[in-house]
């Protein structure tokens, strides 16, 4: 199954494709409101607000998982993202990262090699995959990797059109 095929609900309840992102690039990243790395919200609206008129996308998808960080309902999340890191980038429903109740869309974004020792599997939370705007799945970082990271921004930009000249 092709990613743009792939059944996605919002955060409010919407049922979409991953489709909807067809045409921009989308920095998929699982996200929760109780991890050491929750302060990455805060630099992940930053490159959303920096790029989305190139054509950038940033999903957020949290995740209950990993050490249950991300214990609140999808209001509840939505609230804590946007009082507290003013977060205005899509949230998706909270979703399965891993195992038998795994997400479709991470079943085939975490296909995608992460260059490391650690395997297929997400690791942590706040581990990004870079999607292209034809929804291919071109880079993979894990959740060490900041989103100001130098290597992250240089893939960003490799897939943004040149802004404009004025």
């Amino acid at each position: 199954m092709r990613l743009h095929e792939i059944a996605l609900t919002l955060n409010d309840g919407t049922e979409t494709t991953f489709g909807r992102f067809a045409g921009s690039a989308v920095l998929v990243v699982n996200v929760a409101s109780k991890c050491g790395y929750t302060r990455q919200y805060d630099g992940l609206e930053a490159l959303y607000r920096e790029y989305r008129d190139r054509g950038l996308v940033v999903l957020g998808v949290p995740c209950n998982q990993f050490a249950g960080q991300e214990p609140g309902t999808d209001a509840d999340i939505e609230e804590f993202c946007r009082l507290n890191f003013g977060v205005s980038f899509p949230l998706a429903a909270k979703a399965s990262v891993l195992g038998k109740n795994q997400h479709p869309l991470y079943a085939a974004l975490s296909r995608f090699p992460a260059g490391d020792d650690r395997g297929e599997k997400v690791a942590w939370n706040f581990e990004k995959f870079l999607v292209s705007a034809e929804g291919e799945t071109v880079g993979r970082f894990r959740s060490s990797v900041e989103p100001d990271d130098p290597e992250l921004r240089a893939a960003i930009e490799a897939l943004l059109p040149e802004p404009a000249r004025l």
